[in-house]
């Protein structure tokens, strides 16, 4: 028969049994094989990068993506599920460089390109088999035999097909723009990377005096980068606002901004310890009059600078995007630092002066050759005050980017870079990205539709080493050519290696083609590519597509479901739309699940520093993988930051995984006692108990909630219908059916309960294995492959379960709910009465909107171990009400009657005056002031007893107990006692639960009568074949029972 199910709650050991069972007999191949047939549902698998270690939110996201093409298996669908690996960019060549003991390019170069890149290769696959072996330890199932790897050959010769496409649409240029700058690496940074780095910091900025040329007269100007201040070529006020000339009280005059005058020189004349005002108005102007105001250069080398261009420099510029917020409403213009410094540079055809170098240092020409631009800024300031020129150095606090590979501040630099004219296709990326499904459809409308709102055009080059290179020849003569293939690049280059020459720099670079124009030989850019493009253009370069496997790629495009972290809407979420968008022109994903971070039990964000990261192998190794799947599935929707810690791990496995498995487990013990085998048996539905179509109503209703939630993406929700369900099978229907597998015989009614709950638990494992694949696994094994050769081998290859309409039954599961909420009013009254539930109570009435047949009052006496139940329209002999207003409302609302409301309150009918609180949720009171109506909040409810009675009410439902006991069920609640601490013994004791015992007592003449005159009684519920009676053998122990003193023991026979 069955194999014996341990109680125990470990599922580590055996979810590796199961792993091994998959892995021995190729399950997950099997799952596929099995599906070929299906319509085709596409998951995407964001790649992840295997030099670095997975953490503990990469649990959280491969759950999610293990759980859903699952589900979508097991409903019919062919899912492919090919896992991926993020091979190129600078982490990887961060990690070599330290690795080789090299710091920056300089160093790279010299080591080598040829063996630095052999490197990066190597580097790429450092902790493949960790990442292997965490998939498989969490139950991420994906072909990992046969990844895409973004550094192979055909899937860089895709994106070089993809980018001539988009060179071949004018969408590709070089342009010399300001962009965001790493000066460790060395190279810029695309606005999605640089999103992602930001970080609060406290700096000084700087406030400075600039002189104007032919008065004794200075422009105050403010700038948060006083690194900058060398290369400042004009100042720039906005053409609309109102500007000033003020006599300030540190005796110099100023022209700023009317708007913010108080703000900079208010407190001035007590700041210097003179008498009268902080400043004096002199003159007014409109910015525009200011227009073309000389003064004199801040610093030398700059006005050096402008006369050897021979461009006209240090004068007031004018342009809107001045504004009144912060500084002195002046700002000071470096051309080469700020995309708004370069736009009004532009317009005004002012000198380009770039005093710092690719590696972030100031150079030669200014006082600072060598120094840092952080660095730089104390160096300034220290300067600019000595000399005279700094009015104020204030401390503020923003957000500036770092480098999100090294951590490095990133500079806003002048470069020449390569572009995706992302601008160019805004409205169509706005508009696909209208036809996703968003989970929560507010990262899509919000986060990640402002952003394509606001696309800037994509820095897609990268002056580095490891990456796809551009597919851009050059000629001296000025001509450039997009190279798309490896046939496109042997006919220009005439080279038969074209064919098979690695397609990485230094190997890529040695190929030359010629020019289409003048003849000559043209030369790759030096640039390779943006590493999110490599990832974005997964859906298409992981099949070598257009070169090979056309049917099938468009068979799996677009993706019916992906999902990553919330912060993947600045990364692959965006590479992937914005790719697809450009090439095709339609969304690459139809449904996203966006996942929240996952933080420390304080919601704090985990780090190694802090000390409050979980390693993902040690949760795995304590809790075993479904108890952290189960927990991410239910602790809060997919997309809110997951707080994770033991505790909360622990409590949902005990709550759902350990109901289950002990409802498992109480199965198959009492199935083996009696040798019991469902298969020489049928489900006879027109047999059953009103208790077996009630189990089967909620059965297949939950599977109905499972499927639609799963259906639609909604996880929390079907992990909540399970959770209910397995909680109702336990706690209620086992409860109340377990005599029914202690008769003796096989009778009907026993045969009927076997079956129903063999249903059930099988079902329900069939409807929560997508979530919990490892123990529905083991359950399944032994509950129905032990039994039943002809079964599917394993529950990952069976169809999800179908629900049975016909065995819905709403108006049963509505009267069952009725009855349980009556039960925990019920419940409710024996603890405010301190009365044990082994009490028998005489008599329980309910006052409900509803009524119940007497099978259904039958179960609430037996379940509250009272004698009688009685509906009742009136309960009111049993407890009166007294009412008082809740001051904190009633005040507010209607001040001078509060009196009054005192008055009419204390005077009414209490149970009168509840019956309206309970039909309108109000009360309406006429006072000689006017007629008031008081909300339930409004009113304090005190409910008086009525001596001998205990009662609780809700809006719907009250319930009495009549908590007088008489002395026969003061004796039949010892004598349950009694059998009670006797089944404790014989656990204690060590016996099966089919051990025969004989029990002993000793106690005072009362015990002794009691345990005589109901001997039998005891006897038969404890599995025993006698009572003695004055003597005390085997097993013993010492119990107070009720204010008596007993000593009892227990013997197997």
């Amino acid at each position: 028969m069955y194999k014996k199910v341990s109680t125990n709650l470990n599922f580590v050991e055996r979810e590796k049994e199961v792993g091994k069972f998959w892995k021995d007999n190729d399950i997950f191949k099997k799952s596929m094989e099995n599906r070929k047939e299906g319509e085709t549902y596409t998951f995407y698998d964001g790649p992840p990068t295997a030099n670095g270690k997975p953490h503990i939110g990469h649990v959280l996201t491969r759950v999610i993506k293990d759980m859903i093409p699952r589900y979508r298996t097991m409903k019919g669908y062919m899912v492919p599920r090919k896992a991926g690996w993020d091979t190129h960019g600078l982490p990887v060549e961060l990690e070599v460089e330290k690795l080789l003991g090299l710091d920056g390019k300089e160093q790279i170069e010299e080591y080598g390109l040829d063996p630095f890149i052999k490197k990066c290769k190597e580097s790429v696959w450092k902790y493949k088999g960790m990442w292997e072996d965490f998939s498989g330890t969490v139950g991420f199932w994906a072909d990992m035999d046969n990844p895409y790897v973004t550094y192979d050959d055909n899937f860089i010769e895709s994106e070089w097909w993809a980018l001539k496409q988009i060179w071949d649409k004018k969408l590709l240029y070089k342009g010399f723009k300001i962009v965001p700058y790493c000066p460790r690496c060395g190279t810029p940074l695309s606005s999605h990377e640089v999103a992602q780095g930001y970080k609060a910091v406290k700096e000084r900025s700087a406030v400075v005096r600039f002189k104007v040329v032919g008065e004794d007269a200075y422009f105050l100007a403010w700038t948060t980068t006083p690194w900058t201040l060398p290369s400042n070529v004009a100042l720039c006020v906005n053409p609309d606002e109102t500007y000033c000339k003020v006599k300030a009280a540190d005796g110099y005059v100023y022209y700023m901004a009317e708007a913010l005058l108080d703000k900079v020189l208010g407190g001035l004349a007590e700041k210097k310890g003179v008498e009268g005002k902080d400043y004096e108005v002199l003159e007014t102007y409109k910015g525009k009059d200011l227009e073309y105001k000389e003064y004199e250069p801040l610093y030398k080398c700059a006005g050096d600078a402008a006369k050897k261009q021979n461009k006209k420099a240090h004068f007031v510029t004018c342009d809107t995007y001045v504004t009144m917020s912060d500084g002195t409403g002046i700002v000071h213009i470096a051309p080469a630092f700020g995309e708004d410094d370069a736009k009004v540079g532009r317009n005004y055809d002012l000198p380009f002066v770039q005093f710092v170098d690719g590696k972030g240092d100031l150079t030669e020409e200014t006082p600072y050759a060598g120094l840092f631009v952080k660095k730089a800024d104390p160096e300034v300031l220290k300067d600019l005050d000595a000399e005279g020129k700094l009015f104020d150095a204030p401390k503020f606090e923003h957000d500036y980017p770092f480098c999100w590979r090294c951590d490095t501040p990133l500079i806003y630099y002048a470069r020449e870079s390569w572009f995706i004219k992302m601008t160019a296709v805004k409205d169509d990326l706005v508009r696909n990205n209208n036809t996703v499904n968003w989970i929560p459809e507010s990262i899509g409308k919000g986060r990640f539709g402002d952003w394509l709102e606001n696309i800037q055009d994509w820095g897609v080059s990268r002056n580095r080493y490891w990456g796809t290179p551009l597919n851009i020849w050059e000629c001296e003569c000025g001509c450039q050519h997009a190279i798309g293939s490896r046939d496109e690049l042997e006919k220009m280059s005439g080279n038969p290696k074209a064919q098979t020459v690695e397609l990485h720099r230094p190997y890529i670079d040695e190929i030359t083609i010629k020019c289409p124009k003048c003849g000559k030989d043209m030369h790759r850019v030096p640039e390779v590519i943006d590493c999110w493009f490599d990832s974005g253009a997964m859906p298409f370069a992981q099949h070598h597509y257009p070169f090979e496997n056309k049917d099938l790629f468009e068979q799996q495009f677009p993706a019916q479901f992906i999902s990553e972290a919330v912060d993947q809407t600045r990364g692959w979420f965006y590479s992937l739309m914005a790719e697809s968008t450009l090439l095709f022109n339609k969304a690459p994903y139809e449904n996203v699940i966006v996942l929240g971070h996952v933080q420390d039990e304080n919601g704090q964000k985990m780090s190694k520093s802090k000390g409050n990261a979980v390693d993902p192998f040690d949760a795995l190794q304590t809790h075993g993988a479904d108890a952290i799947r189960w927990y991410f599935y239910t602790n809060s929707a997919p997309w809110l930051p997951n707080r994770f810690h033991d505790k909360a791990v622990t409590e949902g496995q005990r709550k759902f995984m350990g109901t289950l498995w002990n409802t498992y487990a109480f199965y198959v013990l009492y199935a083996n006692i009696d040798e019991f085998n469902p298969m020489n048996y049928t489900l006879d539905y027109d047999k059953l108990s009103v208790m077996d179509k009630w189990l089967l109503s909620k059965l297949n209703s939950t599977v109905k909630a499972v499927d639609d939630n799963l259906d639609k993406y909604r996880i929390p929700e079907a992990a909540r219908a399970l959770d209910e369900f397995v909680d109702e099978m336990s706690n209620w229907y086992v409860r109340r059916s377990r005599e029914r597998f202690w008769a003796k015989g096989m009778e009907q009614d026993k045969i009927n309960a076997y079956m129903t709950l063999y249903t059930a638990l099988v079902t329900i494992c069939k409807a929560a294995a997508p979530m919990i694949p490892f123990m529905t696994e083991d359950i399944y094994q032994n509950l129905v492959r032990s039994i039943d050769k002809d079964a599917k081998e394993s529950i990952h290859l069976c169809d999800f379960p179908v629900v049975n309409e016909k065995h819905i039954d709403k108006k049963l599961e509505e009267d069952m709910e009725d009855l349980l909420e009556v039960v925990v009013m019920g419940r409710a009254c024996r603890n405010a009465s301190n009365i044990k539930n082994r009490q028998p109570i005489g008599k329980m009435y309910v006052k409900a909107d509803f009524n119940l047949s007497e099978f259904y009052t039958d179960i609430i006496a037996d379940e509250l171990n009272v004698k009688n139940v009685e509906f009742t329209d009136d309960v009111r002999a049993f407890s009166s009400y007294s009412f008082k207003p809740q001051l904190k409302t009633v005040g507010p609302k209607f001040g001078k009657q509060l009196g009054e409301i005192r008055q009419a309150l204390s005077a009414l009918d209490g149970n009168a005056a509840m019956d309206e609180v309970n039909a309108n949720g109000s009360l309406k009171l006429d006072l000689p002031s006017g007629e008031v109506v008081l909300e339930k909040d409004d009113l304090l409810i005190d409910i008086a007893q009525t001596e001998g009675y205990v009662s609780q009410s809700d809006n719907k439902i009250t319930v009495v107990l009549d908590t007088n006991l008489t002395p026969e069920l003061l004796e039949e609640g010892f004598v349950r006692e009694i059998i009670s601490k006797i089944q404790t013994m014989r656990k204690e004791a060590g016996f099966e639960v089919m051990d025969k015992i004989t029990i002993y007592a000793k106690g005072n003449d009362k015990v002794a009568d009691i345990m005589t005159k109901n001997k039998d009684g005891i006897i038969s519920e404890v599995m025993a074949t006698d009572l003695v009676i004055g003597s005390v053998e085997g097993y013993e122990k010492e119990w107070n029972i009720n204010g008596e003193d007993v000593v009892m023991g227990v013997k197997k026979n």
